[in-house]
């Protein structure tokens, strides 16, 4: 008889916890969960009890044997967890809203997972992962950690080079992909395959097939492409695309169209329509329909979110892991030659056979020359970035956004990257430790 299971959720009271049960509960057969642990902060206790309030109808409708507590005490969450999920915001979306409007006055992209806002992100969040892998030491060791904690990549490549954790990085973004490709040729997600190479929010899709059957050709004169809800909406450039040969993530917009991106960025700041505004009102809108004493399912207004289907990707890696499934999902994890004009322990976002023991990266067949510097530029700006947020080191992440496309002179990021560091200061202890 297989071991029975629990699962501890960190950031438990967030807005995408509804999908992650409605995920456990339709997949109990092959993955027997039978204790659900959500934990939060001091700050995220309302979210969390209405949140955990939904899952224990949900719960309850579905009539299966799972327990649900909800913590503060992040400890007693992951005591015996064998997985532990992260879904966190440092510094909530007050500081997602300065993330994205402090580079504006810089005329730079303002984004919340690349760009100085990725950046600054990054630096909140690694401090805090590494923190609970600390704990996952001593509580939970032989766990897994599957992070979709933005930025995806970077948090995940520091958790492997600073903690002796087992991790891996997830993202909605190749799932919603196969869900656009369905949806497009009404056919299921089984009879499609997709070759996906690069870094999380930095891909391109170098191959479809249906039935084996490649469609790339005709997907390249598909200029709305599969795109998101919390990226602007611009048509890509025909020429790019047919000379790419390759369907870029919709991240990449911020790259190929950054003229037009940070117009509307900076339009949209002045309406109050900044992206972390209107999740703040999706998020509000969500609450209320949570709050019903009568419902007891995922609501459809979820999908409003940019990340939905998270939580799907999230519950299919570990029934794989558990089942040792080896089918082929796209994951964030280490390069160890995979792409070998990249270090080793670089993490890359490309397909991967999930036994197991583990994700098995699969040969990346199609590579596009013309993607390999961009992918080189971002990653060192990466592996900066991590280094500074683990070390508080001003120079160093003053470098990795010299390394980065989006930044636009070096003078004026300095002095953003000042004003950027002084508003995170509670949240940045490592880059004020010396300074009195």
């Amino acid at each position: 008889m297989k071991q029975e299971l629990k699962i501890a959720v960190i950031g438990g009271g967030s807005s995408y916890t509804p999908e992650l049960i409605e995920g456990f509960i339709q997949n109990y057969e092959t993955l027997p969960v039978t204790e659900i642990a959500l934990v939060d902060i001091p700050d995220g206790l309302r979210k969390l009890t209405i949140v955990g309030q939904l899952a224990e109808r949900m719960i309850a409708a579905s009539g299966l044997p799972v327990k649900l507590t909800m913590t503060m005490d992040r400890r007693s969450a992951l005591e015996g967890a064998a997985f532990v999920t992260t879904q966190l915001r440092v510094g909530l979306l007050e500081a997602r809203a300065w993330d994205e409007t402090i580079p504006l006055k810089y005329g730079m992209i303002g984004q919340e997972t690349t760009g100085p806002g990725g950046m600054m992100k990054a630096l909140r969040t690694i401090p805090v992962l590494l923190d609970i892998c600390k704990d996952m030491e001593e509580l939970c060791p032989d766990a897994w950690l599957l992070n979709f904690t933005n930025p995806a990549g970077m948090v995940t490549e520091a958790i492997h080079k600073h903690s002796r954790i087992r991790s891996i990085g997830l993202c909605n973004s190749p799932i919603a992909a196969y869900k656009w490709l369905s949806s497009l040729y009404k056919v299921p997600v089984e009879r499609i395959h997709c070759e996906f190479v690069g870094l999380n929010h930095l891909h391109w899709i170098s191959k479809v097939t249906i039935d084996g059957e490649s469609k790339l050709e005709e997907l390249l004169d598909n200029r709305e492409g599969y795109s998101a809800r919390n990226v602007p909406q611009f048509a890509w450039n025909g020429t790019l695309l047919q000379a790419l040969k390759a369907i870029p993530s919709y991240y990449l917009k911020y790259f190929y169209l950054q003229r037009e991106m940070l117009e509307e960025q900076v339009q949209a700041a002045s309406r109050g329509e900044t992206r972390a505004e209107t999740v703040q009102r999706l998020e509000n809108e969500l609450f209320e329909i949570y709050r019903d004493p009568e419902l007891k399912e995922k609501p459809k207004q979820l999908e409003q979110r940019g990340g939905a289907y998270y939580s799907e990707a999230a519950v299919k890696l570990m029934n794989s892991l558990y089942n040792n499934s080896s089918d082929v999902q796209t994951l964030n994890v280490a390069n160890q030659g995979t792409l070998d004009f990249l270090p080793d322990d670089a993490c890359i976002e490309v397909n991967c056979r999930v036994t197991g023991q583990g994700p098995v990266v699969q040969p990346v067949t199609v590579i596009p020359e013309a993607v390999k510097g961009l992918i080189r530029s971002i990653k060192t700006y990466e592996r900066l970035a991590i280094e500074a947020a683990v070390t508080g080191d001003r120079g160093l992440a003053l470098l990795a956004l010299a390394h980065h496309p989006l930044t636009s002179s070096v003078s004026a990021a300095e002095n953003m990257l000042a004003e950027m560091l002084e508003q995170n200061r509670r949240y940045l202890p490592r880059f004020f430790a010396a300074i009195h």
